[in-house]
């Protein structure tokens, strides 16, 4: 059914005068709802991503499986140095993680980033920190729900799309509740936290007029605009009662002396914050090579490892040790260099694609300087291949021409306290599927045959 309703829509784009109408609503809706990064279309593309209603049932369940599998290692790492070391923990994240937030979820908003093709569903990544795009999808999948063609499509088709915006105010509320431990007397002031003049300021403006249209007031601002004393964190003389934080721990860091509010009104209670800086226990990727290693499976219950096998690829640390690869006793780093063709090496701890090494897109020569530096740098992890999709999608070029193009294709569901609630996907003519690093995205629609 997919296989047909893809020919089908593609079909529809033949219509020159249909497709014509489609890409001119398209741009006209990009622009006015701030769907740009970095000055491009953030959704390059004529057709959105179906995905059937069966396998999104399986992937909703196998993601929530996953969820409550890690939180039980943000459970069992608390105070247990072991697992701190295994998920590359360092000092001064200790200190921020040892600090209570005021509510149970690791990670109130989460993406895992994942593979979806006709034999095999797996996650390569997960964004437990501060994961971005649920605006963007939320007006992309408006702009596309109305659309010539999709409207042509859906006469043919039943197609629904996702909300995220609703879910993640819902889950800010949720966090604030909790930490207060009853109901609010008053709406809350949300300020929406990051660095200055970042691509996706765009998105910050559409989450901040979503919630000032369902009322409740928020600001955008960065950390050196805030003010902590007498209790409360302020900008601009506006107390902040929940902080939506964007802001990534790794650059908050470099800049925390200079910039202490933020930190210390977290660190006193005044804040809600979500997510907290707990949540760096998870988006570390070393917290799949906790998930895959042996070590850890008694952290698990039986339809958790079944979950972890099943759709978890196999990862470790990379450093100089033997450990299984399966059921076979492997030295690590020789066994690395020899199985080139279906692992990638990637930092514990950064994003945007970078410093990544592909080993089958290798010469063996870049392999093994990939090798010598992660071993050096000493908080990479190796992981092993896994099945990816593509599909060939109407491209838009600069001049406004499409083009059918084959592009990778990765599905990111997006959870909101442990459920999966809406999603998009990410596409790309290379072996990374990231906006950051030159990709694009488009809404997930969930499609069935009309009865």
């Amino acid at each position: 059914m997919l296989k047909k309703a893809v020919e089908y829509y593609n079909e529809l784009l033949s219509d020159f005068d249909l497709a014509e109408r489609s890409r001119l609503n398209l741009d006209i809706g990009l622009e006015d709802a701030k769907l740009i990064f970095g000055g491009r279309r953030l959704t390059p593309y004529l057709r959105p991503h179906f995905v059937t209603e069966d396998d999104w049932a399986m992937v909703t369940k196998n993601c929530e499986i996953v969820w409550g599998a890690l939180q039980k290692v943000k459970e069992a790492a608390i105070g247990n140095d072991e697992i701190f070391d295994e998920l590359g923990i360092t000092d001064i994240e200790r200190k921020l993680v040892a600090i209570e937030p005021g509510y149970k979820q690791v990670s109130p908003t989460a993406r895992l980033d994942s593979f979806l093709t006709e034999d095999a569903y797996s996650y390569v990544e997960l964004n437990g920190e501060s994961p971005a795009g649920i605006a963007y999808a939320d007006s992309a999948t408006k702009i596309f729900m109305d659309l010539p063609v999709m409207r042509k499509f859906r006469e043919r088709y039943d197609v629904r799309g996702f909300e995220g915006r609703p879910k993640l105010l819902r889950v800010l509320l949720d966090c604030y509740r909790e930490y207060l431990g009853h109901e609010p007397e008053k709406k809350p002031l949300i300020a929406i936290v990051d660095l200055k003049d970042l691509p996706t300021q765009k998105e910050f403006e559409l989450f901040r007029d979503y919630f000032e249209s369902e009322g409740y007031p928020a600001i955008i601002c960065s950390p050196d605009e805030l003010e902590f004393s007498d209790g409360e964190l302020k900008y601009q003389d506006k107390k902040i009662d929940i902080v939506y934080r964007r802001l990534l721990v790794n650059e908050y860091l470099p800049i925390l002396k200079e910039n202490p509010a933020l930190f210390d009104a977290y660190k006193a209670g005044s804040i809600c914050m979500a997510n907290s800086f707990r949540a760096k226990l998870v988006h570390k990727k070393a917290i799949f090579a906790v998930l895959t290693n042996e070590k850890y499976q008694h952290l698990f219950d039986e339809t958790e490892r079944s979950a972890i096998t099943a759709h978890i690829p196999w990862t470790r640390k990379f450093r100089d040790e033997r450990t299984k690869y399966y059921k076979d006793d492997i030295d690590l780093v020789e066994w690395t260099k020899m199985s080139q063709s279906k692992l990638v090496l990637k930092p514990n701890d950064d994003y945007g694609g970078q410093g990544i090494y592909i080993g089958w897109a290798s010469t063996i020569e870049e392999w093994s300087d990939a090798i010598e530096m992660a071993l050096k740098n000493g908080d990479y992890l190796v992981q092993e291949r896994v099945k990816t999709a593509r599909e060939e999608f109407p491209m838009i070029d600069d001049v406004g021409n499409w083009h059918m193009i084959e592009q990778l294709v990765d599905l990111d569901p997006l959870l909101f306290d442990g459920k999966v609630g809406s999603a998009f996907t990410r596409l790309s003519s290379s072996e990374l599927a990231n906006v950051s690093s030159g990709g694009g995205m488009v809404p997930t629609f969930i499609i069935s045959e009309k009865k």
